[in-house]
């Protein structure tokens, strides 16, 4: 066992397979040496959250959060200024492309000439199908009230007595 962790402190050597995935490659990071822990006092240890998120939360930015860091970034003048600021707010470069696209587009789309006069009224999807119903409907109800019509004359030219609406109204 001994033998073991003094060639995992060593490193790989020519001819090693790869490690699989369960076993660390490389010291952690923490400068230490990979299988001693440093000794701190119980006060002092934190135990983790055993909890972990499933998924990682993208996150989203506020408007006035991208044009304030535009701003801090157009006025940085000395070489490695982007970046620290970049490092500080956790963004990467292309956030910065991209935000700047946009604003762009932003601005773009304010100078374009508008249509003067009142704006056009956006309907809702089901408004418009309950109209297109409601006109079928109405369609509909008169033909069959030119149908009654024509059935009124006829019974009235051939002297066959219809009831009244009235009685069909109590029944």
């Amino acid at each position: 066992m001994i033998n073991d962790l003094a060639q995992e402190a060593q490193g790989p050597r020519m001819g090693d397979t790869e490690r699989s995935g369960g076993e660390r490659s490389e010291a952690p990071r923490s400068g230490g040496f990979p299988i001693l822990e440093r000794v701190t006092p119980a006060s002092a240890r934190e135990v983790p959250d055993p909890e972990v998120v499933a998924r990682a939360k993208r996150r989203q930015f506020t408007a006035e959060y991208k044009l304030r860091v535009l701003r801090e970034a157009d006025a940085c003048k000395g070489a490695g200024e982007i970046g620290a600021l970049l490092r500080r707010e956790g963004l990467y470069s292309s956030h910065l492309a991209l935000w700047r696209r946009q604003r762009e587009e932003a601005a773009q789309a304010q100078l374009k000439a508008r249509k003067r006069g009142p704006k056009a009224k956006v309907k809702d999807p089901k408004v418009k199908q309950l109209e297109r119903e409601k006109a079928r409907l109405e369609r509909r109800l008169k033909r069959a009230e030119l149908i009654i019509e024509i059935q009124k004359k006829a019974a009235a030219l051939m002297g066959i007595p219809l009831k009244s609406l009235d009685s069909d109204e109590n029944d």
